[in-house]
């Protein structure tokens, strides 16, 4: 696949915006290209915009190399950034599967292009054939959420690379979850399918939500377009000293335990009488049908614990999504689902 004849003309045409710190190699000593202040106060200076440091740390820690990675402020620009790359506004069209993470029809809605949404199987599987039968000749994008956002389970691998391998367009898939999940991610395939885009975060298993610093792996051709067109200093200097500094910190034993309390919640929660299902979850949250979703939702607010009313979701009617928590605030829950019957008598 040529991803060149993927690619806005415009885009193609672009001359991007270059500061000196792109056009050099090597070590410098004295910075008199910015008109930065030169006092020192730890920020006084622009951070790298190709944050090269980081690259090479992230790509360590998966196994990618940096050429291949692009960081940006949440996945969420990434996911712009494709929108923008690769499809032409009022003309193209991207794909999705539903229920999903609302950002890709967000972004879509934002660059003005058609989000054509293909519901999952009942059992929550991925429509592998129904998705590629909604594209056509402007179809430029195909967004899969594995594992995904609400139902919590992983995709077939198999079916997610014939996806991969028979549209004709860019693959984006978003791996969020992948470090609650036990089945491999995608990132072992992306020399296989240059068409192939990968999307991580680090806000979830790595604990740096509040840093929003977002991750995207692909070809070098796919990742030279994203750096093209992004702003220059999309990662401030805090974000990534602070990034660098969580990343060098052990993760898997708060892995484990959030795995180990999702599978007591899940047990625990299911027993209620009012609860009808709890669906297998992958990543970190589970998604729970009960027989008034409004009501428990509510009930929950007044007991000061949110979670998130997903009952009005394609699929998902009843449902509310939970996040695990430490043990603390999941004993806080339980507690207050264990009484929440009783409160009515």
């Amino acid at each position: 696949m040529e991803i060149k004849n993927l690619i806005r003309k415009n885009i193609l045409a672009l001359s991007p915006y270059s500061t000196a710190r792109d056009e050099y190699d090597g070590q410098i000593g004295t910075f008199l290209d910015a008109n930065e202040s030169p006092f020192e106060n730890g920020y006084n200076r622009y951070p790298d915009p190709r944050q090269r440091e980081l690259r090479s740390l992230i790509g360590v820690i998966r196994g990618v190399e940096p050429a291949n990675i692009f960081i940006g402020n949440g996945s969420d620009e990434a996911i712009d950034l494709m929108f923008r790359i690769f499809c032409t506004p009022g003309r193209d069209n991207a794909i999705a599967v539903a229920p999903s993470y609302g950002m890709y029809e967000v972004a879509a809605g934002i660059n003005d292009i058609e989000m054509r949404k293909v519901l999952l199987n009942p059992d929550f599987s991925l429509p592998a054939e129904a998705l590629l039968e909604a594209a056509d000749s402007s179809s430029r994008l195909l967004f899969i959420c594995s594992p995904n956002n609400p139902t919590g389970n992983a995709f077939d691998r198999g079916e997610i690379i014939r996806v991969v391998e028979n549209f004709a367009g860019i693959v984006v898939v978003d791996e969020a979850y992948i470090d609650f999940s036990d089945r491999a991610g995608l990132l072992g395939a992306l020399a296989s399918y240059p068409n192939l885009v990968v999307l991580q975060t680090l806000s979830k298993a790595w604990g740096m939500a509040g840093l929003r610093c977002g991750l995207a792996f692909a070809s070098s051709e796919i990742i030279r377009y994203m750096n093209m067109v992004k702003y220059p200093y999309n990662i401030n200097l805090a974000t990534s000293e602070n990034v660098k500094r969580l990343l060098s910190g052990p993760v898997s034993d708060q892995v484990a335990v959030i795995k180990r309390e999702r599978g007591r919640l899940a047990r625990a929660i299911g027993s209620l009488g009012f609860v009808e299902k709890v669906f297998p979850s992958d990543a970190n949250f589970l998604l729970v049908k009960v027989d008034d979703a409004d009501a428990l939702y509510d009930y929950l607010i007044a007991r000061g614990i949110i979670v998130r009313n997903r009952s009005r979701v394609p699929l998902c009617q009843g449902c509310l999504r939970i996040t695990v928590g430490t043990p603390e605030e999941n004993r806080r829950l339980l507690d207050s689902l264990n009484s929440y019957k009783r409160d009515d008598l």
